[in-house]
């Protein structure tokens, strides 16, 4: 196991962003910046022994800040949607960053994944912990949140991402990655033919703005019914108002079981490239990249519509609106923890 630290870029303001390289020395090799968080590559093996960059990615530093799709990014305060940008706690209205439409999407305008994140080395983990504070008021949420995103690439050939938050006032608190995964390599081409199984029996249908309407509905017999694998084209462009609003999938699904389990398979046959997702959230998103960002992306690649599925753990999208969903509030002195793991078989 090895970590290794070499410069990336350099901001507007002179800052220097680094980029952590974590190697098993087993075929998998993760490399993480600290700006932003972002996941800029992921080098695993395939069936032949041959390196692949399964994960979307940009050319260069200057292309990740303007990275309005979020590739490869941490996500917070906020991932996904909240209707309004508004929300209560104990009486008081919230008014937070809005950056898509009236909503606010993934933290809104200046997130996490636009941060500069302290950076500790962990050799004997063969990982390293990003930090940051989100003051109080920062895009609008309450309480200073202390927030701690530990990446490690395991011995089982795993990238692993842990979250750690506390807060000093009731606030919420739902914390993401945004990768953008090709099984078959990140210049591959349409991800229609990789198979995807999700552990969930029921998913959230979406309004016109991709909100959920508060619904949670059965997966059987739509589309959304992935509980036994299939191809991700399968249903890609299907007669169903919820994919054709959205050009492909960009949904939330119930992750069945509670605690850390396995919550999707996805696999290339091209590559023989499988990979596990576990998780400890109640949900999770499935985005196809139906509105891929322009760009210049790594190995001037121009990536196509539905070249990348995105599996964002995460809990019920604007839960804050519907009381029967899993919710994002974080209790004064309370924590927040939160594991995912994606493993390569």
């Amino acid at each position: 196991m090895s970590i290794s630290k070499s410069l990336y870029g350099i901001m507007p303001n002179g800052e220097e962003i680094y980029s952590y390289t974590l190697d098993n020395e087993k075929g998998v090799k993760a490399e993480i910046i600290n700006y932003g968080g972002i996941v800029t590559s992921l080098i695993v093996k395939d069936k032949a022994g041959n390196d692949v960059d399964v994960v979307l990615g940009r050319a260069s530093l200057d292309e990740y800040l303007e990275n309005d799709g979020y590739i490869g990014a941490a996500i917070g305060r906020h991932a996904n949607r909240i209707a309004n940008g508004e929300f209560e706690l104990r009486g008081v209205k919230y008014k937070v960053g809005v950056n898509e439409g009236k909503n606010s999407l993934h933290g809104g305008i200046n997130g996490f994944d636009k941060k500069i994140w302290g950076v500790t080395e962990i050799p004997h983990e063969n990982a390293i912990i990003l930090s940051c504070i989100s003051v109080d008021g920062e895009e609008g949420f309450p309480g200073n949140l202390s927030v701690a995103i530990k990446y490690s690439v395991t011995d089982d050939n795993s990238l692993r991402i842990e979250y750690r938050a506390s807060t000093d006032k009731e606030t919420v608190c739902n914390l993401t990655n945004h990768s953008y995964f090709n099984l078959s390599g990140h210049e591959s081409g349409v991800i229609d033919e990789q198979v995807l199984q999700i552990n969930s029996e029921f998913y959230t249908p979406n309004g016109s703005d991709c909100m959920p309407t508060g619904e949670i509905l059965s997966v059987m017999g739509t589309p959304f019914d992935f509980r036994a694998p299939k191809p991700i084209g399968q249903d890609i462009d299907a007669d169903c108002e919820q994919i054709k609003m959205f050009g492909g999938f960009d949904h939330n699904f119930a992750i069945k079981g509670r605690g850390f389990r396995l919550a999707a398979v996805a696999a290339s046959e091209k590559t023989g490239i499988t990979m596990e997702m576990y998780t400890d959230q109640p949900a999770m998103q499935l985005y196809t990249a139906n509105a891929l960002p322009d760009g210049v992306h790594k190995g001037d690649v121009d990536y196509p519509k539905h070249g990348a599925f995105c599996l964002e753990a995460q809990v019920f999208p604007n839960a804050m609106s519907h009381s029967h969903y899993p919710g994002p509030v974080l209790k004064k002195g309370g924590t927040y923890r939160q594991i995912t793991e994606y493993k390569f078989i």
